[in-house]
């Protein structure tokens, strides 16, 4: 483990549909990161383009692309050129029919550390992710880099507290999420307002039950429904670094474009785990019912009775 304090950078970005405009943005964003600075950075989730998955076309899967391919290629030769850890996002071709969303881990000299294929997979209005990704089968391991073990999951992976305590119970130093998440243009702004504020809550949440620092990196800008059968989504930012008391130390706004630093300090982190032994004080003996789908009474008395 580095027990040196670094500076992590979160990049935000609105994105046009063009890769390689996309590109020139997140080098500069990069640029800017590692002048500050900062040894990690990173990016949000499908940073290539738009985010397609608001609505089912085959047309979409023309944009899937090998790991290692032209995106891990692009970001290695930035990671070594700026001597930074770069967490970036693909949509990944692995077989024919079988395509994943997939976070990759470029260590400081360009290496590709490990990847992180998504393992909960959403399917809601706008979120057609389902139609386009197959569940990962590599869950929650986290990738080693020189400043440590890096729990990187992707969007909807930050709400499942499963997710974050396995990546934590695995060794990892800091949770990382590429992510890209808004608002219906047609909600309310009470609804909005709820949205954002469980999206921060359960992610803060993650980190103080773990005692472990958080990085979450999501776009910005409105981004239209390529069907043409909603107002399409307004991602809303908000991207944040949290330490592990949940403390925030740096957020950013819902519309601007940037790189956006905090410190993480290893002895801290440890500290913290001192004060707060969640870990010492689990009750694993008691955790079996986890593994269920859900607890009825029924079932519950069932498997008990036949015990």
């Amino acid at each position: 483990m580095n027990a040196k304090p670094y500076l992590c950078a979160v990049i935000q970005a609105s994105f046009s549909d063009n890769r390689e405009e996309n590109w020139r943005q997140l080098e500069s964003l990069l640029e800017q990161a590692a002048s500050q600075g900062a040894g990690l950075a990173l990016l949000p989730e499908l940073h290539n383009g738009h985010y397609f998955c608001q609505h089912e076309s085959n047309r979409e899967f023309e944009r899937a692309e090998a790991v290692p391919g032209p995106t891990t290629e692009w970001l290695s030769r930035l990671a070594d050129r700026l001597d930074l850890v770069i967490i970036g996002s693909v949509f990944e071709r692995r077989a024919a029919g079988i395509y994943h969303n997939t976070a990759v881990v470029l260590d400081n000299d360009g290496t590709l550390a490990g990847q992180y294929r998504k393992m909960h997979i959403p399917d809601d209005p706008g979120y057609y992710e389902k139609f386009y990704f197959t569940p990962g089968d590599n869950p929650f391991r986290p990738v080693t880099t020189r400043l440590g073990k890096v729990g990187v999951m992707v969007c909807w992976d930050q709400w499942f507290p499963e997710a974050a305590r396995l990546m934590a119970l695995a060794g990892a130093d800091i949770l990382a999420f590429p992510t890209a998440i808004g608002w219906d243009p047609e909600d309310t702004e009470d609804e909005k307002e709820r949205q954002q504020d469980s999206w921060m809550t359960v992610q803060r949440s993650h980190a103080i039950a773990n005692g472990i620092p958080l990085l979450a990196a999501n776009r910005t800008g409105h981004e239209p429904d390529p069907a043409g059968n909603n107002a399409g989504i307004q991602f809303w930012g908000g991207s944040f670094i949290c330490g592990p008391q949940g403390e925030i130390g740096h957020q950013a706004g819902a519309d601007e474009t940037g790189c956006f630093l905090a410190e993480i300090d290893p002895v801290h982190n440890e500290s913290v785990r001192r004060s707060w032994p969640f870990f010492r004080d689990r009750r694993i003996d008691a955790y079996a019912g986890l593994t269920r789908r859900w607890n009825d009474s029924t079932s519950h008395d069932m498997e008990t009775d036949n015990d």
